[in-house]
């Protein structure tokens, strides 16, 4: 983790990561999405321009100078993508949101060119470290065809007609404050701040020639939740309205996705070494899956053969559509459990009558509140989840571990599972490190865009 004093880092802010994981969400639970559909619009994936938002106006031309601190300089040339409001040391950006900036050092060398970002934390966004580098249409079908080729040279990135995975890792790749997943012939743009707007529709032309989806659905992520209403769904920018459901493909799994939803499809495409490290080591033994959402890992395990399964979330909604995703692989979901609880609770509950599981699976919420207004954050809470679920597990039982709390750094992470494993009077050792997949790229320098940490552990 880069350190905060230097600018580049804070402590403060947690860009988004993977369809929102990092929002508050119920203990044991990933988010539920909404199930409200957009209205009807027909016509091919190229018609039409945007809908919803402010209309998109290109930054064309440089507005300005912004010089950096030596240290902060370095760690921009270095790859670091994110200039912070406090490296900028009490001055204001007099930039527009979505202005060119060229980022010089004390010397008045070149660093980098941003996008002003004014008004939070999170102030300029590098989108080239080339002067004079323009984010034009040219250029942002330039950045998406890298992209794309990318992910079409990748063994792990699987491109056939309902697979899933991300197109573009937006802020690593060249174009600030946007990702873009595919979802068989769908595709969802989450957008992480307004400046965004400004290179819609060039974005959206370019994806449309280079993936010829049926329909593109925007979600605007940096919009707060309406006062006690739900978020939104996604809104429909080109082509067709997709269905309630798609069904997508990893493997030989398939899952059920909803490419509207405004906290997540029900599927998290960065998570698919941690499932296919299940479907390796379920087979035969008792699972219990403590944050279950949709079942993913529950459903690879008992596809591998796992003696019993076990998903706990705190969201009745979610074991639903859990047993869902069982039933459209063949599996019949009935001979397996679905607790609806708190994973704390659920845990403590086992302990107290005995049960055990050979393979544990934790992949918390980065936030979440759960029972009787408990907090739980992944930063400082790690270790006494582990604490909690080790005493479930026989010599020889296996932990996967998972985290996708960008501020937490991999080194910490690793280190509060041995605080949890000293707790319960149990020792740990590493057995795999597994990462985010290719279709994931961030710099060496961007720690927070390596944001999964992801291990599995066997206990002594």
């Amino acid at each position: 983790m880069l350190s905060s004093t230097c600018g580049v880092a804070n402590p403060r802010i947690e860009e988004p990561s993977e369809a929102s994981r990092t929002r508050r969400f119920p203990l044991s639970s990933r988010a539920m999405p909404e199930q409200r559909r957009p209205s009807k619009r027909r016509g091919p994936a190229g018609a039409g321009r945007s809908a919803g938002g402010a209309g998109p106006q290109r930054p064309t031309r440089r507005q300005g100078t912004v010089r950096l601190a030596p240290e902060i300089a370095r760690r921009v040339r270095e790859g670091h993508p994110w200039i912070f409001s406090e490296a900028l040391r009490g001055r204001r950006l007099s930039q527009a949101p979505g202005d060119v900036v060229d980022v010089v050092d004390t010397q008045g060398d070149f660093v980098a060119r941003a996008l002003a970002d004014p008004g939070g934390p999170l102030c300029l966004r590098v989108f080239s470290r080339t002067p004079a580098a323009a984010l034009d249409p040219a250029r942002i079908r330039e950045v998406l065809a890298t992209a794309a080729e990318g992910r079409r040279s990748a063994l792990d990135v699987d491109l056939s007609a309902d697979g899933c995975c991300r197109v573009l890792n937006g802020d690593s790749e060249g174009l600030p404050a946007v990702n873009v997943d595919r979802y068989a012939d769908y595709l969802v743009v989450s957008f992480y701040s307004a400046i965004a707007e400004r290179f819609l529709d060039p974005l959206l032309d370019g994806l449309v020639d280079l993936w010829r989806p049926r329909g593109i659905y925007l979600q605007r992520r940096y919009l707060p939740a309406p006062a006690g209403k739900p978020r939104p769904p996604g809104a429909l920018v080109r082509g067709l309205t997709a269905p309630t459901e798609i069904v997508v493909r990893e493997g030989r799994t398939r899952f059920a996705v909803d490419v509207t939803a405004p906290l997540g499809t029900g599927l998290f495409p960065d998570m698919r070494q941690g499932r296919a490290a299940v479907t390796r080591l379920a087979a035969g033994r008792r699972v219990l899956n403590c944050f279950s959402y949709t079942g993913a890992f529950s459903v690879v395990a008992a596809m591998a053969g796992a003696m019993e399964v076990v998903s706990v979330d705190t969201a009745a909604r979610a074991h639903g559509r859990a047993r869902h995703n069982f039933t459209l692989n063949n599996v019949n979901p009935a001979p397996h459990a679905f607790i609806t609880g708190d994973a704390f609770a659920t845990l403590a509950r086992f302990v107290s009558q005995s049960r055990s599981a050979e393979l544990l699976i934790l992949d918390p919420p980065t936030f979440s509140s759960g029972a009787k207004g408990r907090a739980f954050t992944a930063i400082k809470d790690y270790a006494e989840l582990t604490a909690a679920a080790l005493p479930v597990m026989p010599r020889g039982g296996l932990l996967l571990a998972a985290s996708n709390a960008a501020k937490l750094p991999h080194d910490d992470f690793e280190r509060a599972l041995g605080r949890g494993a000293a707790q319960a009077g149990r020792e740990l050792v590493i057995s795999e490190r597994l990462s985010q997949p290719s279709d994931y790229p961030a710099s060496p320098a961007f720690s927070e865009g390596r944001y999964l940490k992801l291990v599995v552990c066997r206990v002594l």
